[in-house]
Parts: C-alpha cells; sequence; structure tokens
C-alpha cells in the first residue's frame, strides 16, 4: 500500500520503521514541526523526523494538519491510507476521507478505555493491571472509531511510563502491520460509549506529591510520572532548609510508623522510609534540584532528611 505515516514521539518510532521495512510503500511522513528544548531553547526534531530523514523519507510539518494547502498536499500524495501514532493533531474531516481505506490510529489502551493524550500515564496512576493496543479507523471523534484489531499487555508492578511506552510501542507496530496484512476480512467493532474514560493530558502541577495519600497511591505517580514529567515534593534537610526533590523510584514496604505524613520514618545507609497517609514508602531513586539522579544510597552519604512536604 501508499502509506502515509503521521506519529511525533519515539512510541511512534517502531511502527514506522516496521512499515517502512515491510514492502509498504512509506510515501510521506508527518510530524511536528520542531520544537524549542532544554535550558538554551534549541530547535529539536522529534524522533519520527529523525528517522524518517535518516532513511530517506519525505518529511512534512505542518503547524496546522487541517488547513487547505496542507490538505492540497496530502491529496497529491494519493495515500492508500494514514496511519497514525501519538500525532499531536486532529485530523481534519476531508483528511479522514482522502485515503481509500481511511485513517488506522495505533491507540495505546484498550479502547474505549482511556481515550484522549495520555492513556500509558492514566493506565498506571489508576492502579489498572492490564492496557493494550488498539488499532482503530479513526473518525471525527476524540478515539471514537470503530476497533480493527486489539491486543493485551499485562502492567506489571514495576512498570513505568517508560517501560510500558517501549512494550505497548513494540506491540503497536506489529498490530498495525496485522491489521494492514488483514484489512479485508477484518470486522470493525464499535466502541460502546457507555464504557468510555478519558485519559486527559498530564499536567505538570500533577507532578506534586501529596504525602497525605496512601503509600500505594504515591507510588502509582511515581511511576505513572516517570520520565516526566518527574513526581517532585519539597525536600527539608540537615544541610538546607528547603529543596526541591524528584522522586523517579520508590515502593510501598511494610514498616509500623506513628509518624505524620512526610516525616522521615528512618534513613540508613541504604534505606529511606517516609510516613505517607497510609503505609510506609521507600525512596529508591531522587534528583535533588540542580543535581544529577543518583540512588537513595548515593543519596543518604551526602544528606540526612528531615521531611518532604
Amino acid at each position: 500500500m501508499r502509506i502515509v505515516f503521521a506519529g511525533t514521539p519515539k512510541f511512534a518510532v517502531e511502527s514506522l520503521a516496521i512499515l517502512h521495512k515491510s514492502g509498504h510503500e512509506v510515501i510521506g511522513v508527518y510530524c511536528q514541526p520542531d520544537r524549542p528544548k532544554g535550558r538554551g531553547k534549541i530547535l529539536t526534531a522529534c524522533p519520527v523526523k529523525l528517522y524518517a530523514e535518516e532513511n530517506n523519507l519525505l518529511v512534512i510539518q505542518p503547524e496546522d494538519f487541517s488547513n487547505e494547502q496542507n490538505q492540497k498536499k496530502l491529496t497529491s500524495l494519493n495515500p492508500d491510507v494514514i496511519v497514525v501514532a501519538a500525532y499531536g493533531q486532529i485530523l481534519s474531516t476531508k483528511a479522514l476521507q482522502t485515503p481509500r481505506h481511511g485513517c488506522l490510529n495505533i491507540h495505546a489502551s484498550l479502547l474505549p478505555r482511556w481515550r484522549g493524550a495520555a492513556p500509558i500515564e492514566r493506565a498506571i496512576l489508576s492502579g489498572d493491571k492490564e492496557t493494550g493496543i488498539s488499532i482503530m479507523q479513526m473518525n471525527e471523534g476524540l478515539d471514537t472509531g470503530d476497533v480493527l484489531l486489539t491486543q493485551t499487555c499485562l502492567i506489571e508492578n514495576n512498570d513505568t511510563s517508560k517501560s510500558l511506552t517501549d512494550s505497548l510501542s513494540v506491540m503497536g507496530a506489529k498490530l498495525i502491520l496485522d491489521a494492514l496484512h488483514r484489512l479485508k476480512e477484518l470486522k470493525a467493532i464499535p466502541q460502546n460509549d457507555d464504557d468510555a474514560i478519558y485519559a486527559k493530558k498530564i499536567l505538570k502541577g500533577e507532578a506534586q506529591i501529596d504525602w497525605t495519600q496512601s503509600a500505594k497511591n504515591i507510588s502509582l505517580m511515581i511511576r505513572a510520572f516517570n520520565p516526566r514529567p518527574i513526581a517532585q515534593t519539597n525536600a527539608k534537610a540537615s544541610q538546607f532548609e528547603s529543596k526541591i526533590i524528584r522522586i523517579s523510584e520508590a515502593e510501598e514496604v511494610h514498616y509500623e510508623s506513628s509518624k505524620t505524613p512526610g516525616m522521615v520514618v528512618e534513613q540508613t545507609k541504604t534505606t529511606c522510609y517516609i510516613a505517607t497517609g497510609n503505609g510506609i514508602l521507600s525512596l529508591k531513586k531522587v534528583q535533588l534540584a540542580g543535581k544529577n539522579e543518583v540512588s537513595i544510597k548515593d543519596f543518604n552519604n551526602a544528606y540526612q532528611l528531615v521531611e518532604l512536604s
């Protein structure tokens, strides 16, 4: 098939690569425009663009996918199908109707659960035991189209958004290739809107830890917000009055304490236990503002925590 691919982050690269190597013809790759990143605000290409350029694929980066000029460009490509994976822009009705086989979306959840922008993070944050990939025939709604194929993936107790994204990107790549090969025989199954849950975009403010929450919920939050925006809290130590500390890894432990939430229960050479609203959290990897991420053992060698808030 003549395929137009639309995607932006690392999650989408695996699917683009498998389509490019499969014998199908990738005739154009749409991705978000280069964005300023880092302290120097240097314009940086997204992972999909980097792969496309390395493999001499046509790259198209419109600010607005749905404008008239871009629609003419898309029509001129004459695609058989558009494959979308975390592109980050809404496709217009005209765009959806341009390919003869329509537009297929690789969505990282078991639809209709977790429609929207952050399905992986929201699944972990909610304590879901499983998620997966849905190959969906796109329509004008937000992840509301008929589902062609699904595959389930267990969420392990130590999964972070990063590890789960990596697993689902590989699963999604294999599933979209299977869907294209079986497109004529697949039955489109309408979603039950009554079961729909929306995975709204993760906001930076959500990353602030509330220590009155349970150790279980805080642990889920830390996993969900790794690698971004990273769960954080204010820290007080014997060496300083107040600094931001980011926590990228922690686990709930069985340990008795009557201390108030946020107080240090125990800090040894290799452990640091923090009281929560219900249970104890053991810190594993942390990053003090302006410093590199370190193990709790290395952190304990330099600092004596008093409380987190």
